[in-house]
């Protein structure tokens, strides 16, 4: 009776599967078999002799670990700082004005937010060893998120420990493999690293070129129309920075605003440069263009620049910062900010509150910098005037890449021999989207006085007129 029940039950398994599935199964099998007998069979190789053994091992040579490196390799030969960061440095022994570091507000000479930093130092100790969802949660980590939100006028932040690592994790918590990214040529290697992340199909349109940008959305709005299944299922984003850090120019946001209206897009901007640096408030793009903060999905910025620490945040809705505390993977996996820094973050938001004025005060170093340096005669500037970031370019290109870097890297030694420290942009060019032109980069500082932007010209243009 058992036989014939367990016959019957493997009849009706036979009658309910489908032809195709039976076919592939019997297939399978009579593969595994045939490897089998194909590895049994093919298993025995010739034994080699002693000697043959010894001529092979002799004969050996093992790929190197790392390859030939040119010991002239600007970063094998790093400049010196040893002094605090802040408006003056001393690099190399040489005492110079800082045009070099990102310390747009001049925070980090700021005597109130040291003591603050130190307060929380002797409170919390150095760091919390852990990230955010394993006792790496302090309560001045909720407390600058609720800040930054509250300063912003959205629901909620989200508070990395590195600045980097803040857009590139944003970008592929949302986008995934089949969406549509439609992103700026120019924009930095954290974006570059996170659209990399998100494995979505990525579309660049030429830098700040609106036009560029509506014409690749008319070429996909007509691929669309052909099959209006797969693109009903496609997510579409747009990415673009704030101010961008390869060329200094602020994004023409109200137009990207009104494509993203029109195409359905879902905009993400990173603010690295341009929260605390733009608008009468210090609020970024939106606030300088006077753009509803609802029209943007997602805001990230780095807090290296004008608020003198380290980490990064993004901010928007609920959802926005809800869904990157599972799937952030920055925030996820990194240890999370040290409380002292989490405090000096905390206190450059009070300065932001309490003087706005410090905003205007900054534009305005920006605006005559970037008036004076424009009369250079071997260089020429590039960037918005209200940028905190400008770049310098030859203004006679050399023969090739090689040849300009090498130019740009002497000139920057002998500012800083001549006590004006800056410093030409670094780039990994074999990881870069596209090659960048080698340039100096410039970041103005709140405090520089008229004289200190004068002695600036005057010691760049003497040592450009004699390298160049």
């Amino acid at each position: 009776m058992v036989a014939i029940q367990l016959f019957n039950e493997i009849g009706s398994i036979f009658r309910n599967t489908p032809t195709f599935a039976l076919v592939l199964e019997t297939l399978l099998v009579i593969t595994v078999i045939w490897l089998l007998l194909h590895r049994r069979g093919g298993g025995r190789r010739r034994q080699l002799t002693k000697e043959e053994e010894d001529r092979i091992i002799a004969d050996y040579e093992p790929e190197p670990l790392v390859a030939d490196t040119d010991p002239n390799h600007p970063l094998l030969h790093t400049r010196v700082v040893q002094s605090k960061v802040g408006k003056r440095i001393k690099v190399d022994g040489h005492d110079c004005l800082n045009l070099g570091s990102h310390n747009y507000l001049g925070f980090l000479e700021d005597q109130e937010i040291l003591e603050e930093a130190c307060k929380s130092l002797r409170k919390y100790g150095v760091g919390s060893c852990g990230p955010r969802g394993f006792y790496g949660t302090m309560d001045v980590h909720l407390d600058l998120e609720d800040r930054i939100a509250k300063f912003m006028g959205l629901e909620e932040a989200i508070v990395y420990s590195y600045g980097f690592s803040t857009v590139a994790s944003a970008i592929p918590a949302y986008a995934k493999r089949g969406d549509l990214i439609f992103v700026d040529e120019a924009v930095n290697f954290a974006i570059q690293k996170g659209l990399d992340a998100s494995r979505s199909t990525i579309v660049f349109f030429k830098h700040n070129d609106v036009e560029d940008l509506e014409r690749l959305l008319i070429e996909q709005e007509k691929r669309d129309q052909k099959n209006p299944k797969k693109a009903a299922k496609t997510r579409r984003f747009l990415v673009a920075e704030g101010i961008y850090m390869n060329t200094g120019e602020i994004c023409p946001l109200p137009e990207l605003v009104a494509l993203r209206q029109k195409y359905k897009l879902r905009l993400f901007i990173d603010e690295s440069i341009s929260f605390g640096t733009l608008g009468k408030g210090g609020h970024g793009v939106t606030e300088h263009f006077n753009v509803d903060l609802d029209e943007v999905d997602l805001i990230s910025a780095g807090m290296e620049g004008s608020m003198a620490t380290v980490g990064g945040f993004c901010v928007g809705s609920h959802f926005i910062a809800e869904h990157q505390r599972l799937s952030g993977l920055g925030y996820i996996f990194s240890a999370s900010l040290p409380p002292m820094l989490t405090q000096a973050a905390i206190s450059a938001l009070d300065r932001f509150e309490r003087e706005p004025q410090i905003f205007e005060q900054l534009q305005a170093k920006s605006k005559t910098l970037h008036q004076k340096f424009l009369r250079f005669s071997k260089l020429t500037l590039r960037g918005d005037e209200l940028s905190p970031v400008k770049h310098l370019y030859l203004a006679q290109p050399a023969e090739n890449f090689d040849k300009e870097l090498k130019l740009l890297t002497e000139l920057a030694d002998k500012c800083i021999a001549r006590g004006v420290a800056v410093v030409q942009a670094a780039y990994l060019q074999n990881r870069e989207r596209q090659p960048v032109r080698p340039s100096i980069r410039i970041a103005v500082n709140r405090l520089l006085e008229s004289a200190d932007i004068d002695n600036a010209f005057e010691v760049i243009e003497s040592v450009s007129s004699s390298v160049l």
